[in-house]
């Protein structure tokens, strides 16, 4: 039974949702600007200025505060009545009933973070080269976290929203092409690795934002579940 309370979140939006969107947001923002920082600080590519100390102590910084706006982002999606996610969902990628590619992404990513962080804490336990193989994942949740947010959000056609995915491309293409440009010889595959990828992510994700967000009814195609109007579902 429908409830006036349930018709009007229906309509206007549930505040988890907007504490979830909002929480997803920042972490996706932070999650650039870490790995945008260890991208541009890796190798011989640390500033003379900076020491890689401070380096150091804000790349860590910038990593936890992404972990807490990601658990805000997480907690307030499970806890949504209108989703019904159900909390295994937060852990085990593509298994959501409600746009599971999408939600899975995001699950991914969550889960490769919680890899780095887990390893991070344990690091003298796992030795340098395990934890160093396994800090690459972080570089992986990024697109996973850039494509879940624009697959997921209903508020992706808005300007503001696709100029926020532009600026993160932006940063974080320019920080490889930085990085590639600053590379000293040998490592030629990792390197070609990199600089393709630089290349395919904005072709794909433009392509994808054309042919899908972007698109009118994206919002119901996208999720196998009722979509509800107007509020971000």
């Amino acid at each position: 039974m429908t409830t006036p309370a349930m018709t009007t979140l229906a309509v206007t939006g549930s505040p988890l949702w907007y504490a979830s969107r909002a929480g997803g947001t920042l972490a996706l923002i932070l999650l650039t600007a870490t790995v945008v920082l260890g991208i541009a600080s890796g190798g011989r590519t640390t500033p003379r200025r900076i020491g890689r100390f401070e380096v150091g102590l804000m790349h860590r910084n910038l990593s936890l505060l992404t972990v807490v706006f990601l658990a805000v982002h997480v907690v307030t999606a499970v806890l949504d009545p209108f989703v019904h996610l159900g909390w295994a969902v937060s852990v085990m990628p593509f298994g959501a009933s409600y746009r599971p590619l999408w939600l899975g992404l995001g699950t991914a990513a969550f889960d490769l973070l919680l890899a780095v962080l887990v390893t991070s804490a344990l690091r003298r336990r796992f030795g340098v080269r395990r934890w160093k193989a396994v800090h690459w994942l972080a570089y992986a949740a990024w697109p996973f976290a850039l494509f879940h947010g624009a697959g997921t959000g209903t508020d992706t056609r808005l300007p503001l929203q696709l100029w926020l995915y532009a600026a993160c491309l932006v940063a974080v293409v320019g920080a490889v092409c930085w990085r590639l440009a600053k590379a000293g010889p040998g490592r030629v595959t990792g390197r070609l690795v990199a600089a393709l990828a630089t290349i395919a992510l904005p072709v794909v994700l433009t392509a994808f934002l054309a042919t899908g967000p972007l698109q009118p009814g994206w919002a119901q195609q996208a999720a196998t579940t009722t979509v509800l109007p107007g509020g971000g579902r």
